[in-house]
C-alpha cells in the first residue's frame, strides 16, 4: 500500500491480484482509495485519477455537506437527536439539579439554571449524551466478543471530527465517537463490530469485509444510514 499525492488529492493505493482499477471515495471525510492490478505503473494511476477528478470532487462535496452540523443555540424548539430519534428541545429553568429528561411526547427537557449561557446548556447536554452512550456500549461489547472471538481490553468515548471509531490493535483499545449517541442503535453496533473486527484483521481488505459481511450482512445499508444527516 502507498499514499500518492496526485494534484490536490491524496490517494491510498493498493496493488492486488485484480483485473481492473477500482476507485472509491470513503466516508465520512472523503478519503480517496484505489485498488489496482499488481504491476500497474504510477503513470497509469495518475491518468486514471485525473480522468475521475470531477467525480471525486463531487463525491467529496456530498460527504462534507453531510458532516456540516447545524449551528445550535440550545433553545426551546430546536431539534436534537438521541439514538436515531428526533426530539424537540424544551429548555426549563430550575434551581434544582440540572439534567436532561426525555418525555413520551418526543420532547427533550433540558433543566438549567436561570440565565444559563449557550455553552453551559451545551455542556449539560453533551455530558448527558456521554453517559447514555457509555451505558449502552458494554452490552454490545459482551455480545460481540463471544460472536467474533476477540476481547476488548479498554474502550473510551470522545468527540472525533472525521471518524466514527478507531482501534488500537496492540493495546486492544477502541475509541468511539460521542456523536454515535445521536445515531440509531444499529449504527452504534455497526461501528463497534467494525472496530472489533480490526482485532482480527488490521486492514480494510477482502478478509476484513468477509468478516464484516458474515457478522452484519446489511452493513452497507447501515453505513449509509450512519453517514446521512440526522
Amino acid at each position: 500500500m502507498a499514499k500518492l499525492r496526485i494534484d490536490d488529492f491524496e490517494v491510498e493505493v493498493r496493488w492486488k491480484k485484480v483485473k481492473h482499477l477500482y476507485l472509491s471515495v470513503q466516508p465520512p471525510a472523503g478519503h480517496v482509495r484505489m485498488t489496482v492490478p499488481t504491476g500497474t505503473e504510477r503513470e497509469t494511476i495518475l491518468f486514471f485519477v485525473r480522468a475521475k477528478r470531477d467525480w471525486i470532487r463531487k463525491q467529496q462535496a456530498k460527504m462534507r455537506a453531510r458532516l456540516v452540523q447545524p449551528v445550535l443555540a440550545y433553545v426551546s424548539g430546536e431539534s436534537h437527536y438521541f439514538f436515531g430519534r428526533p426530539y424537540v428541545l424544551n429548555v426549563i429553568e430550575t434551581s434544582s439539579r440540572q439534567r436532561v429528561v426525555l418525555s413520551a411526547g418526543r420532547f427533550m427537557n433540558l433543566y438549567v439554571r436561570p440565565n444559563s449561557t449557550t455553552d453551559e446548556r451545551r455542556k449539560i447536554l453533551i455530558a448527558w449524551y456521554r453517559r447514555q452512550l457509555k451505558a449502552a456500549i458494554p452490552a454490545y461489547l459482551e455480545k460481540w466478543e463471544k460472536v467474533i472471538g476477540v476481547s476488548v481490553r479498554e474502550w473510551k468515548v470522545r468527540q472525533m471530527k472525521t471518524k466514527w471509531g478507531s482501534c488500537n490493535i496492540q493495546a486492544r483499545r477502541i475509541w468511539l465517537n460521542l456523536e454515535l449517541a445521536k445515531k440509531s442503535p444499529r449504527c452504534l453496533e455497526y461501528v463497534i463490530v467494525h472496530e472489533m473486527i480490526h482485532l482480527l484483521e488490521r486492514h480494510h481488505n477482502a478478509r476484513f469485509y468477509r468478516y464484516l459481511t458474515e457478522h452484519l450482512p446489511d452493513w452497507k445499508a447501515i453505513r449509509t444510514e450512519l453517514n446521512s444527516l440526522g
